[in-house]
């Protein structure tokens, strides 16, 4: 066996999906140069493909901040040269693959997955640490020793081990998102020495947000942020990779990166892969690199929401809520207004689009999340969504189009409210009890599920309508009445629904409660002709 194995320059691991809509593993170095044949990355779950796409950007960035697309090495030195720069790769449609190439092989030696001195994105040190099999390091299986699921995606040997492109993007996906349930090393424990805790892996604390383009080339380079929020140039660029030496401290507090290298390539984990012949078996695991995360601006791919209503200064990565489609968030990403503060890769499309540089382009804006249990110490969902829109209306010109839209939706939560109170009152009066402080109610609960179905027949047609908005030439007036006619017309058709499903009796109601169906499909209608005159 060599103690060299498996360089992720030239194996074939980072799964991609071609224009015939086929899923293909191709090697690091062969993305770069096919990155304009491929339409996007599919690995087994959205977030590892936010994991292994923050990989790939860092090699982006580090590289084209040193050289230009001819391989020259010229250096970034003003903001207006990285516009210049950023808008050439664009205006070529691929990357200059010779260049990147160039690079990745002056640092071969770092990208063996298997290593004597400095396994990729391992150390040896993490023996000490908690040992995992492979189940665990497989997300698609997200199994704990309490834990176990009734349908796994897969069985047999394939729960035992992993082959090693596989591994390649598990070990990615585990130092970005690993839980809380580690332990701290044994050695710790023996030296009496109070370790902090890191939390979840550094984008398990993200609300992850991206952009796509129509190939992979644009989506990597729609997310190649070059400017920080106010429009300069981050610090020098400095991955993992090129770090003198293995950093294996556990459960270190870092200083907040300076440049997205660093940041893309952080280890959140110390981690150790244990072989088996051909396969992989397991891991062990420490605590990591960890800083904190209170405005840590140089972070561009997630959300954000202020910590304290009384320090409105003070920023935190707000998760995403797996139980609400991303347009009903819209004003979290969108808006530019006080007390908010924008995702920077909507604020660098922003950026591309004043200048000029970003023309008649619809982007696809991705959302990613891992929803954990009990202190984060175990998985228990992984989501995503997204939505498709013109780059137009990211623009800091187009307030009136935001507000518009922001206006759209808070106009939808007011007719789900609506059909909230109607399906609540027609289930009070077919016999249901409504307890205000009692949120499992039978009324409550029956409301709940018609204003989640209002949602679900509203999520289609507001995808649609946002798609179809052409700010240039569209009118905001007549949009923004088109989607209210639109919100009308499915809460009136529920409601309807509502009616046929209840009881008999109900209709009249009882006269002891002082319900019926009558009364509430009455005051239903009252309620959305004042939303009408609104």
């Amino acid at each position: 066996m060599s103690d060299k194995e498996f360089n992720l320059l030239d194996e074939r691991w980072i799964c991609v999906i071609d224009d015939n809509c086929n899923m293909t593993e191709v090697s690091l170095l062969d993305v770069f140069r096919d990155a304009h044949r491929y339409r996007d990355l599919c690995g087994e779950l959205p977030t590892q493909d936010f994991a292994v796409m923050r990989v790939l950007l860092a090699v982006l960035h580090t590289v084209f901040s040193r050289y230009d697309r001819h391989g020259n090495a010229v250096k970034l030195n003003d903001p207006d040269e990285a516009l210049d720069r950023w808008e050439e790769l664009w205006e070529r449609k691929k990357f200059p693959a010779e260049v990147i190439t160039a690079y990745l092989e002056s640092q071969r030696e770092k990208f063996y997955l298997f290593h004597p001195e400095r396994p990729f994105f391992q150390c040896e040190r993490a023996k000490i640490g908690t040992a995992y099999t492979a189940a665990k390091l497989n997300g698609n299986l997200s199994e704990s020793s309490n834990k176990i699921r009734l349908f796994s995606s897969v069985s047999g040997q394939r729960k035992e081990t992993v082959d090693f492109s596989e591994a390649a993007r598990w070990l990615i996906y585990v130092n970005a998102y690993d839980d809380t349930s580690a332990k701290p090393s044994s050695e710790s424990k023996l030296t009496g020495t109070k370790l902090p805790s890191p939390g979840v892996g550094w984008l398990g604390k993200l609300g992850l947000i991206s952009v796509s383009g129509n190939t992979l080339f644009e989506t990597l380079m729609l997310n190649m942020v070059l400017l920080n929020e106010h429009g300069e140039l981050w610090g020098e660029e400095k991955p993992v990779w090129e770090r003198d030496g293995v950093a294996d401290g556990e459960r270190i507090e870092i200083p907040l990166p300076d440049n997205l290298s660093a940041l893309y390539t952080l280890q959140s984990r110390r981690l150790y892969l244990t072989r088996k012949g051909e396969y992989v078996t397991g891991y062990h695991l420490l605590g990591g690199d960890f800083f904190e995360r209170e405005n840590a601006f140089i972070e561009p791919m997630t959300i954000w929401r202020q910590a304290d209503r009384k320090r409105n200064e003070i920023f935190v990565p707000r998760r995403h809520n797996p139980s609400k489609q991303f347009w009903r968030n819209f004003s979290s990403f969108l808006q530019i207004r006080e007390n908010v503060h924008r995702p920077g890769v909507i604020s660098w499309v922003d950026k591309l689009e004043s200048e000029d540089i970003l023309k008649d382009h619809s982007l696809n804006v991705k959302i990613a999340s891992i929803q954990y249990g009990d202190k984060d110490f175990f998985v228990v969902n992984v989501f995503s969504d997204s939505i498709q829109m013109h780059a137009a209306l990211i623009s800091n010109m187009n307030h009136s189009w935001q507000n518009s839209i922001v206006n759209c939706v808070a106009f939808c939560d007011s007719v789900s409210e609506k059909v909230w109170n109607f399906a609540k009152d027609v289930n009070v009066a077919e016999g249901g009890d409504y307890i205000p402080k009692e949120e499992k109610c039978p009324a409550k609960v029956y409301a709940n599920k018609w204003k989640a179905e209002f949602y679900n027949r509203v999520d289609a047609p507001f995808r649609k309508w946002l798609c179809m908005i052409i700010p240039e030439t569209d009118d905001v007036e007549q949009k923004e009445r088109a989607w209210r006619d639109i919100c009308f017309s499915v809460a009136e058709d529920l409601g309807k629904e509502i009616v046929k499903q209840t009881v008999s009796t109900a209709i009249l109601g009882s006269s002891e409660k002082g319900y019926s169906v009558a009364k509430a499909m009455n005051r239903f209608e009252y309620e959305l002709n004042s939303l009408k005159d609104a």
